[in-house]
């Protein structure tokens, strides 16, 4: 029987301490990677790498905030001194913001940037040059739906979403024949806490709280963070160049290759239709009258 390729590799995963992050954890761990984890919940993130360490697994556990440049670097010098050479690096870490670009303070920009696209860059600078000198490993950087498409209330993630697909659709022709596999990932809708957890500076069109909002994210989301995880690691098995998780991201990737522009209607009409339904079901008199 053939090991598994993912069995004594060194992972590094940002974010790890739920979500996607968490579900490549546990996955990996089964499947024999010794683990670098990282997250700025640290006691959340202790508890999962106790939970791995418990089942046999080897994973360590660190504070990061990845938008830490000084950090981000001095944190793979310490893995590189501890624990060897790193083999797969998943830059997964990520925060949501919401609000239109009129409305959003700058400083709430920069939060968000500094975290999903900053994270990103670092996590990719402080790994590439070992894996370069020595001829393989792999980069992952975890995009969204929203790095393919603009979507109204969600410019400033869009914004990091789409500079971190081109950041790494650059790098991946830059390293080509290297040795280094880059693949970018293009999660939709995910049944994780990050519209529970969003920072809300104005609501979306249709919608009257934060509240409402992650529970209209709870209803569409389709896809399990254990169903994302095990898209993943199959892409990073495949070498895909562009990974997507989910019938959603499917479409949408369709949609914005066909209609460059023109998708945003769709997006609008969406839009409307989900803002009257909400009506309709919260207010079905008024819907027949």
């Amino acid at each position: 029987m053939a090991q598994d390729p993912f069995a004594g590799k060194i992972a590094v995963i940002t974010g790890a301490a739920s979500g996607i992050g968490l579900a490549l954890a546990r996955d990996l761990a089964r499947r024999g990677a010794r683990l670098a984890l990282s997250d700025v919940n640290i006691e959340r993130l202790e508890a999962v790498a106790a939970e791995l360490r418990a089942a046999g697994a080897n994973a360590r556990a660190d504070r990061l905030d990845v938008s830490d440049r000084a950090a981000f670097f001095a944190y793979a010098d310490m893995l590189a001194g501890e624990l060897g050479p790193v083999d797969i690096v998943i830059n997964n870490a990520g925060v949501a913001l919401v609000g239109s670009i009129a409305a959003l303070p700058l400083d709430q920009i920069d939060w968000l940037m500094g975290i999903n696209f900053w994270g990103v860059v670092h996590g990719t600078k402080a790994f590439l040059p070992g894996m370069l000198s020595r001829g393989r490993g792999s980069i992952v950087n975890v995009s969204s739906v929203f790095g393919l498409i603009g979507v109204p209330g969600q410019g400033a993630y869009c914004a990091a979403k789409f500079a971190v697909r081109g950041f790494t659709e650059t790098l991946r022709q830059e390293v080509a024949g290297s040795g280094v596999y880059v693949g970018c990932v293009h999660p939709g809708g995910i049944k994780t806490n990050i519209a529970a957890s969003a920072r809300t500076v104005e609501l979306m069109p249709g919608v009257d709280s934060p509240e409402a909002m992650a529970r209209r994210f709870e209803e569409t989301a389709r896809t399990t963070p254990e169903q994302a995880a095990a898209t993943i690691l199959r892409g990073i098995e495949r070498r895909s160049p562009r990974i997507l998780i989910g019938g959603d991201a499917r479409v949408i990737s369709g949609l914005a290759r066909l209609f460059p522009v023109a998708y945003s209607a769709v997006v609008r009409k969406a839009l409307e239709f989900a803002t009257k339904s909400k009506n309709r079901n919260e207010n079905p008199a008024a819907a027949r009258s």
